[in-house]
């Protein structure tokens, strides 16, 4: 009566691709809390200004976007696996 149970190998890869995703968000609220903090903190009559926004807005919404939506892209292509949905031994 004792049988070794086989964890099913898509739970590791769905481990491992969840701590990816998370690692993601965070770096993604650091960049942002970083920006929009750190250069947003003084009085607005010291801002500088791109493209007519606030650099503090600029960096961390704008150029946050574009640096997280390349990072998705190339975490997907990359780290990622296709992972089939069905049971192993099914029968159709």
């Amino acid at each position: 009566m004792n049988k070794k149970v086989q964890e099913d190998p898509r739970f590791k890869i769905a481990k491992k691709e969840a701590w990816i995703g998370i690692l993601l968000v965070v770096f993604n609220f650091i960049w942002w809390y970083g920006f929009a903090y750190g250069l947003g903190s003084g009085p607005p009559e010291n801002y500088t200004f791109i493209f007519g926004l606030p650099a503090w807005f600029f960096y961390s919404c704008v150029v946050g976007l574009i640096v997280m939506i390349l990072l998705v892209f190339l975490t997907v292509k990359f780290f990622f696996k296709e992972v089939p949905f069905d049971e192993e031994g099914e029968e159709r």
